[in-house]
């Protein structure tokens, strides 16, 4: 398909399918002549390019088509991904050569100086005897060090040795790499050495050659100051390319062979999405959560709704993300891909191992606690009800036991749970252990889980500065309706959606296409104790019109109009006397006055007072601008939610009652059962305790609780002020 083509696909976005595959289930939404269809089916690891066609082939048939009916009228297909995370948890990557300037082979393997607890759980930080530094995706033997300088303005101080690179490279290869990452320093301001080593290697192994071997350049996958950063950011990549493309190749060839004649989207950690070929390895890495993020943005705007916590229960992770102010533009301060810091800019979420197949387990050498999670049943074998050989009880269990889910109706009526299975589980493996009731076992099981996932909330919304009555939660994933009742704690509603179990495919429907262009380069804003404005405004200007330029070339090489996109420039800043820099966004893209660098400071200071506090603002130390970062969105689609009226027939007439533990009365109720897609349609109101289902999902509403729906058709949960 043209690049045109593409474009015109994009803007047209009439026919689209999402996908999101997750740890344990694959959600889609798929829009097709002004119908949406919701779908989920289980993930297939040992796969992923079969579940991504199953969900597409069985929401095909839900349309009263076939996928070869369906895939030649697609305009477009977005698709997140878990691969990248999975193949970093098993470590099958290729074995890679590094190549660094000579005298700083050991910088990866030094790291920054809390390498050894990045991207750990608090719990692991805590037991500091047992913490070890991550083993190195690039063991020691195979990093050199190559003849060569530049400095930090880009000059070559020490020319480039091509004898020397030659007689590296082939230790290398020798040594069995099947890849090559070059990081030299500075190379971000002068890349010429770094293409220069790309240009030997490619005159010793050509491209056409059966052992054809990848060379990633640094510079060109991230160009920002920070040598640790940049280096693992490559190598990651690097690491990552074989699988993805293995994937991604499987997946491409099976739409093609269906029909389909569009682009495949991926969705980026940076919080768009942007073509398969224009994707590298680590931006898709957490896109399923990041999606969720935008997904709740939009939403929030359209019911009015100021600051939002997304809360994402699914089979194995518990996501976590702030909407504050109506936007999304929380970045991680310090990236980390599962144990690295990487230089990449990702839109900041948090994960826990917390879900629906959270693993419940009684640790003996802890005077026998009870422990739910981080570990997971995944999709197969599942919790133990699923029948699919799985032998530990798990939260799903524990729900089931509960008579929270009903066995025959759930996952859409297609898949029969075994209770029987899953008491007799929870009574052998938790209760006779703990010296408990099988019952009082599977609600201790469920209130740790929920605990978890309410520390998680305080931590991610208090430590931000920000007051958890200030937000609402938005429930979703197939486990948050179920669950959001006993987590949403000080929080005080929360917002429950007809398409809650596949919210992130529906985030990544929402998308626009998006590039970030990077550029560190440092810079005075604000001078320190005069505090006079800078005046350099062709150098700042400079800087940003490389960027648009870069941009704008490769908006019309992929066919968009660079007139019909966005450009928003934001700055990573710092005070004088600080060491980290704060994301800043700015209200225009050029200086070209005195006023204009007093607006951008008053930015600054503002989102910096929000991120940390007021008493810390420094002006009379200095302002000074690190990196420059330019964000380029081409628009997508929006669904559309359309308003639903107060229609007088009141909330539907219970389809049935269904016994269920509630901790409020410590004992089991028979509790009205309700279909949830007729009491959003009815604007309906109840009072706990209540079930509502949907073919994917079980609204708990437990006593004290009311469950009534909005002008939009969402259902909100919230204390009816009797003790919920």
């Amino acid at each position: 398909m043209s690049t045109t083509a593409e474009h015109d696909a994009l803007e047209r976005a009439r026919n689209t399918v999402d996908v999101d595959v997750g740890g344990t289930f694959t959600d889609m939404v798929m829009v097709v002549d002004g119908r949406t269809i919701f779908h989920k089916v289980p993930t297939t690891p040992y796969d992923l390019s079969i579940c991504f066609m199953q969900v597409i082939e069985e929401g095909a048939e839900e349309l009263g088509t076939t996928i070869e009916e369906l895939a030649p009228r697609l305009d477009a297909v977005r698709y997140s991904t878990t691969v990248a995370m999975n193949r970093l948890i098993e470590r099958d990557g290729p074995r890679l050569g590094l190549i660094t300037t000579e005298g700083h082979e050991d910088a990866i393997l030094i790291g920054k100086g809390a390498q050894w607890i990045d991207g750990k759980r608090l719990d692991e930080r805590r037991a500091l005897p047992l913490q070890e530094k991550p083993v190195p995706l690039v063991p020691r033997d195979m990093i050199v060090g190559v003849r060569e300088r530049i400095d930090g303005r880009g000059r070559v101080i020490r020319p480039l040795d091509a004898d020397d690179v030659r007689r590296k490279v082939r230790r290398l290869v020798d040594g069995g790499a099947r890849g090559f990452v070059v990081s030299l320093l500075w190379s971000f301001v002068n890349a010429e050495h770094e293409q220069r080593v790309k240009e030997i290697i490619r005159e010793e192994y050509r491209d056409y050659h059966v052992g054809h071997l990848p060379v990633i350049l640094a510079s060109q996958v991230v160009s920002r100051l920070g040598e640790y950063g940049r280096t693992m950011t490559a190598v990651l990549d690097a690491y990552l390319q074989r699988a993805m493309r293995a994937e991604l190749s499987a997946t491409w060839d099976k739409l093609r062979d269906a029909g389909y004649a569009g682009p495949l989207f991926m969705v980026h950690n940076s919080g768009g999405c942007a073509d398969i070929f224009k994707t590298t390895a680590g931006r898709t890495y957490n896109g399923g959560p990041v999606a969720g993020l935008i997904g709740a943005s939009d939403i929030a705007r359209r019911m009015g709704a100021k600051n939002v916590v997304t809360s994402d229960v699914g089979g194995t992770s518990f996501d976590v993300g702030l909407v504050v102010d109506q936007s999304v533009r929380n970045y991680e301060f310090n990236p980390v891909i599962d144990t690295w810091m990487v230089a990449i800019t990702m839109l900041q979420s948090m994960s826990i191992g917390a879900g629906g197949g959270s693993i419940a387990s009684v640790n003996e050498s802890l005077g026998r606690r009870l422990e739910v999670g981080p570990r997971s049943a995944g999709a197969y074998p599942g919790p133990v009800a699923y029948n699919l050989g799985g032998t530990e009880p798990t939260v799903t269990d524990a729900d089931l036991v509960l008579g929270y889910i009903n066995p025959d109706n759930f996952f859409g009526g297609r898949m029969q749970l075994d209770r029987d299975a899953a008491e007799r589980a929870i009574r052998e493996r938790i209760a006779e252990p703990l010296g408990l009731g099988t019952i009082e076992a599977a609600a201790l099981i469920r209130r740790i889980i929920d605990d978890k996932m309410a520390s998680a909330i305080r931590k991610e919304v208090v430590l931000r500065g920000y007051r958890p009555s200030d937000f609402v939660v938005f429930a979703f994933g197939g486990g948050g309706p179920t669950h959001v009742a006993g987590y949403m704690d000080e929080i005080p509603r929360a917002v429950i959606f007809p398409f809650s179990p596949v919210f992130c495919a529906y985030g990544s429907s929402i998308m626009d296409v998006v590039h970030v262009y990077e550029r560190s380069h440092r810079m005075v804003l604000i001078e320190p104790a005069s505090e006079r404005p800078t005046d350099d405004y062709a150098g700042f200007n400079t800087i940003v019109e490389h960027l648009v330029n870069e941009a704008r070339r490769e908006l019309v090489a992929e066919g968009f109009d660079p007139e019909k996109a966005s450009f928003a420039l934001e700055l990573d800043m710092l005070y004088g006397g600080q060491i980290h820099a704060k994301r800043t966004s700015t209200p225009q893209l050029f200086l070209e006055s005195e006023e204009d660098v007093h607006r951008l400071y008053d930015h600054f200071e503002r989102e910096f007072s929000e991120a940390f506090s007021p008493l810390i603002v420094n002006k009379p130390g200095g302002v000074y601008i690190d990196t420059f970062v330019l964000k380029v969105a081409v628009p997508g689609q929006r669904l559309q939610l359309e308003p639903i009226a107060a229609n007088g027939r009141g909330t539907p007439a219970p389809k049935g009652t269904r016994r269920a533990w509630w901790p409020e009365t410590g004992a089991f109720e028979q509790t009205p059962v309700l279909d949830l897609e007729p009491l959003l349609r009815s604007r309906g109101q109840l009072e706990g305790p209540a079930l509502v289902e949907s073919p994917y999902t079980t609204v708990v509403v437990p006593p004290g609780k009311r469950f009534s729906v909005d002008e939009l058709g969402l259902g909100v949960l919230e204390s009816n002020g009797q003790g919920g």
